[in-house]
């Protein structure tokens, strides 16, 4: 991170585009989002395929700006964010698992797109964490537009690689639908586990 000052705003911004790119992971993302609209009639889906991509936008936008205070303040290190994310996501994977995610969701208005798809698992702490520091290391206006407009470009790719993702959904039937939705839920509790292991290791300094 350390070069990043001496870069231009273009090659600033296209690092950021890259590094977030990898980190939320839109590919990864597409068969835990499948798992939990499954269910969701195909307008449902396109539209909460863009509400996961917005909240995570505003989540992170909402760090990189106001982040440190907000931790600040309310005294929470990076470590809890993660660990509280990581449960979040494990209940949601647990759900999933066992079959009962879907049919709550049949029988509720809840948008998964919010949360888990939009925070903690496309915006996590990872994320956060790597936008606060991109700030941090931006030395003048053009790098920072350069991350807005970074940022910005890689939510549109995640929101059309949801939304295009919904047509596999049509395909595969019921039983596929099934399949996903634990195939889904595996991934998901994979992520859930590295994050607490990765939240406990922080809090006691275990490399």
């Amino acid at each position: 991170m350390n070069q990043i000052a001496t870069v231009s705003a273009l090659t600033f911004g296209a690092q950021a585009f890259v590094t977030l790119f990898v980190i939320l992971d839109p590919p990864g993302a597409t068969p835990i989002f499948l798992g939990l609209v499954a269910g969701e009639s195909d307008r449902r889906k396109r539209r909460m395929a863009w509400q996961g991509a917005f909240i995570s936008f505003s989540v992170i936008v909402t760090f990189a700006i106001f982040g440190n205070a907000l931790l600040g303040y309310l005294n929470i290190s990076f470590a809890s964010l993660q660990g509280a994310g990581g449960l979040l996501l494990l209940i949601t994977a647990l759900g999933l698992l066992t079959g009962y995610a879907p049919e709550e969701k049949a029988g509720t208005s809840k948008n998964v797109a919010l949360v888990p798809l939009g925070t903690p698992l496309l915006a996590g702490p990872g994320a956060i964490v790597t936008t606060m520091l991109f700030v941090q290391n931006a030395k003048d206006w053009g790098q920072i537009s350069a991350l807005f407009i970074a940022i910005v470009a890689v939510h549109i790719v995640i929101g059309l690689t949801l939304m295009f993702s919904t047509k596999i959904l049509a395909l595969i039937k019921d039983a596929g639908v099934d399949l996903v939705a634990k195939i889904a839920g595996l991934l998901l509790a994979a992520i859930a586990v590295e994050m607490i292991v990765s939240s406990i290791k922080a809090f006691f300094n275990i490399s």
